[in-house]
């Protein structure tokens, strides 16, 4: 069973120009409750629209409906929505494209064409049941089954060959590809097979561009890059996996798989009909740290940026996921987690609790001091 939007996965691509205000009704026909995140923009001056569940709004109940209104400001580039409710992202999600204000263009070529590639993470079981059992076994969610480039797994894995994605480029061309790694929790390397990437932008933000044969995207980001038609014409795959830098943590070790294709290769493919096997890039080892530190560190703003000298105050933070003893008399069946421990997220080794009478939102809103 998968939750999708409109019937799609992933969803509609939403295409607005910066300076655009958006006003999208979310219609929930799901047996689940939901909001939508517009993950990346910031909201200004309407914190309300932002949609995590609990924290700027109540959930969308099953059979309701709510509208989001907000404005793109100063933000160009690619971010991307989906659903901030339990794990139904990990089907509910799409793209959001921001372009130039009218009469504006890009601070680099225009390209031919522009295409979405959106990485997922695809479970074969409903992903709000695989972390209702994390949640209350204490042990850590079962990994994903696959990875997906716009809906698809690929080539790789059994029985989705013939709806692997393809993505059309000719010869000569500069194409603009707008990645956007909506996996649940996993960073993922991507690449195309003898090509090279000129990143210009990412998360909604230019960038000076740099030259790179493979990106790095951590859960949520999003990185624009333009590829050139340089190469014979032929099919190549394009591909993701993971990146794991933690020692010792299981995880989906798959990879996903579309195919870059030259509209002038020689037999393309087409349902029921197998071309020439697509040209297979080489990807990093799963926990090539220099390649990613290698990669983050070309990130430079396009032009030169005033920032404070003195700090007036140091915040330290840290957040993640850590091992908690369990209390005594604990269920066993509630300790599932390495040595009879549960897992347990943090920020600074402090993990949330429901309030336990009123939450600041509904204080705040009905003028209760505190």
């Amino acid at each position: 069973m998968a939750i999708t939007v409109n019937g799609m996965l992933p969803g509609p691509t939403l295409e607005v120009k910066n300076g655009d205000t958006l006003e999208i009704e979310v219609v929930n026909k799901a047996r689940y409750n939901a909001t939508i995140h517009w993950h990346g923009v910031r909201q200004m001056r309407t914190g309300w629209a932002d949609g995590p569940e609990f924290v700027t709004q109540c959930p969308i109940r099953p059979g309701g409906s709510y509208t989001y209104r907000f404005t793109i400001e100063g933000q160009e580039g690619t971010l991307w929505w989906h659903a901030h409710s339990s794990w139904l992202r990990a089907t509910v999600y799409g793209a959001l494209i921001i372009r130039p204000r009218e009469g504006e263009s890009y601070p680099f070529p225009k390209p031919k064409r522009e295409t979405a590639i959106v990485l997922g993470e695809w479970w074969d079981a409903n992903p709000i049941d695989v972390v209702r059992q994390a949640t209350m076994t204490g042990a850590a969610p079962n990994n994903s089954d696959a990875y997906t480039i716009n809906g698809q797994p690929g080539d790789l894995y059994k029985c989705s060959s013939k709806d692997t994605t393809i993505v059309p480029i000719d010869v000569g061309e500069t194409n603009l590809l707008r990645v956007i790694n909506a996996a649940l929790n996993q960073p993922l390397f991507f690449t195309v097979a003898n090509h090279k990437f000129t990143v210009v932008g990412a998360d909604a933000s230019y960038l000076k561009p740099f030259t790179t044969s493979v990106i790095m995207l951590g859960p949520g980001q999003t990185t624009d890059v333009l590829i050139q038609g340089n190469q014979l014409p032929a099919r190549y795959y394009m591909a993701a996996r993971a990146y794991q830098s933690a020692q010792n943590a299981p995880f989906d070790n798959t990879t996903t798989t579309a195919i870059l294709e030259y509209k002038s290769a020689p037999c393309p493919a087409k349902k029921g009909i197998n071309g020439p096997k697509p040209i297979m890039p080489s990807l990093p080892a799963y926990n090539d740290t220099n390649t990613v530190t290698a990669f983050s560190q070309s990130f430079r703003s396009p032009r030169k940026v005033e920032v404070p000298t003195e700090i007036d105050e140091s915040l330290f933070f840290t957040v993640g996921l850590g091992l908690n003893n369990c209390p005594p008399n604990f269920p066993s069946s509630r300790c599932q987690g390495p040595n009879g421990t549960r897992f347990t997220a943090s920020m600074n080794n402090v993990s949330f609790v429901f309030p336990q009478n009123i939450s600041l939102l509904q204080a705040h809103q009905h003028g209760i001091p505190g």
